[in-house]
């Protein structure tokens, strides 16, 4: 009896080539085409998208090719999308300069004393004791009490983060197992200010967070404030677990309830792409 044989079968070696092949072009020819789409029907629009986007990224120290790739092309296409939107933010938020990096002085004294609320609370009530046992096997958690204003009911007791705040919006804390890294990506939006505050003590530099060409170690300071749409990447290669309140405030402003006005707005646009934004870290409820 006479039988077909597929050429996969004579020739295996060639067909993962093939296959391998087919998966390294997918992703170029991807861009090329939507490249291509762009500038055929919209030139105008792709051309002041460009040249926002190149304003907006070049704010990152770490100018390569690679987060110009990352990006136009990358995990950074959100952030692009919002460039125009996010630097009309940075005008709006003057005389308060976007430094980027922020130190707990460069922020006025109620932004202050709301912060140090949130510190005082997570060791008066031993918020890592109540996390531990919650984590188990998963990679990377995330627990929300606040966000966007907005309370979140939890397994997690913290009456003390579910009060009103004038600036605070989001709070929450992050949680990396050991040996565990995001990969360099930038945030959304630039309404707000990304707060984070390692909670537990740290004893070697192999915990830390990366802004650009800026390292900031936990074990020398455990309070970390910057904005977020800059590229940076959050890394725990340690055999430690590693807890860290997770924390958005409102940019300082003249006008920030309007600020806050516009971030509620967000936030219903922003719900249904939560799971997006997380979707490599487990919820905690």
């Amino acid at each position: 009896m006479n039988s077909l044989v597929s050429p996969a079968a004579i020739h295996p070696g060639r067909s993962r080539f093939g296959q391998n092949a087919v998966k390294h072009w997918k992703k170029p020819l991807k861009r090329i085409v939507t490249l291509v789409v762009a500038l055929y029907f919209f030139p105008l629009l792709f051309a002041v998208y460009v040249v926002f986007g190149l304003i907006d990224v070049l704010r990152n120290t770490q100018r390569t090719i690679r987060t110009l790739d990352r990006y136009f092309a990358g995990n950074g296409v959100f952030t692009w999308l919002l460039s125009p939107f996010n630097l009309l933010m940075d005008l709006f938020c003057l005389p308060y300069r976007n430094r980027g990096i922020y130190q707990l002085q460069d922020l006025p004294e109620g932004y202050r004393t709301e912060i140090q609320t949130l510190i005082d609370a997570a060791t008066d009530r031993n918020l890592v004791g109540m996390l531990e046992s919650k984590m188990k096997e998963k990679k990377r958690g995330m627990i929300f009490f606040k966000w966007y204003g907005q309370n979140i009911p939890g397994s997690v007791d913290m009456p003390e983060y579910h009060q009103a705040f004038k600036y605070i919006r989001t709070i929450g804390v992050s949680i990396f197992n050991k040996k565990q890294s995001t990969g360099e990506h930038f945030g959304p939006l630039r309404v707000t200010l990304r707060v984070l505050y390692n909670i537990n003590d740290i004893h070697n530099k192999d915990v830390f967070i990366r802004v650009g060409n800026h390292t900031h170690y936990w074990q020398e300071n455990k309070l970390f404030i910057f904005d977020d749409t800059l590229q940076h990447q959050s890394c725990n290669e340690s055999d430690a677990m590693r807890y860290c309140l997770f924390v958005d405030i409102l940019r300082p402003s003249p006008w920030p309830m309007l600020l806050s006005g516009i971030l509620t707005s967000i936030r219903y646009l922003m719900a249904p792409l939560r799971a997006i934004f997380y979707k490599h870290w487990s919820f905690i409820k």
